[in-house]
């Protein structure tokens, strides 16, 4: 893991502070040991990066984002970025269509570990400053290990720094506002409905 630590003490890190710029809300609430989901909006690749800056190095071989395992181990480069750089925890879509074994159970593997997971339940990228309706995995994952602490986290800038479909990093300040942990209770339904009400209400944090 340590390209991973470098990766992000030499390029990740440098590279938001001179051409974004990230401010923090909520840092006490952010986890600096597993297990632990954290819950965050999607509207770019750069959600990943700056929301991983925001750990200490020495803890970032146990976080871990997830994402589509046919996507980003589709090609050789991609493999190694998703493996050594970036460390993330493959999904397998396919399982879930073809009735396979239960697509959760490695991520509740990886909680077993101690690692600290971030999900994001829109599935992928949305439109720029919009909201898709959040699937019900980290609930039910939530269910699975209802003592594991789900931190909602709520990015904004990212869609105009790094849109989706684009090359070009433009220079916008990024938000991250970092919510109290909740722990699962009540039904998936619920609970899903409890998070989202988080970025849907403008009053409440994040």
């Amino acid at each position: 893991m340590w390209m991973k630590r470098l990766f992000f003490a030499l390029f990740v890190r440098p590279l938001l502070l001179l051409v974004s710029g990230i401010r923090a809300e909520g840092l006490e609430h952010l986890p600096t040991e597993g297990p632990a989901i954290v819950v965050a909006n999607h509207n770019s690749h750069l959600d990943t990066l700056a929301l991983m800056a925001l750990f200490p190095l020495a803890r970032l071989p146990k976080v871990r984002p997830v994402a589509a395992r046919d996507y980003f181990f589709a090609t050789p480069l991609r493999r190694f970025i998703a493996e050594n750089l970036v460390g993330i925890l493959p999904l397998d879509r396919r399982n879930v269509k073809r009735g396979g074994a239960h697509p959760l159970q490695p991520l509740a593997e990886a909680l077993d570990r101690g690692e600290i997971l971030i999900i994001f339940p829109e599935g992928s990228r949305g439109e720029p400053g919009e909201l898709k309706p959040f699937k019900s995995g980290f609930a039910h994952l939530a269910k699975m290990r209802p003592e594991v602490p789900v931190v909602p986290v709520k990015i904004t800038g990212t869609d105009r720094s790094l849109p989706r479909d684009e090359a070009l990093w433009v220079p916008f300040i990024l938000d991250i506002g970092i919510s109290a942990p909740l722990r699962f209770h009540g039904s998936v339904k619920s609970f899903v409905e409890e998070v989202e009400t988080l970025y849907n209400n403008p009053k409440e944090n994040p």
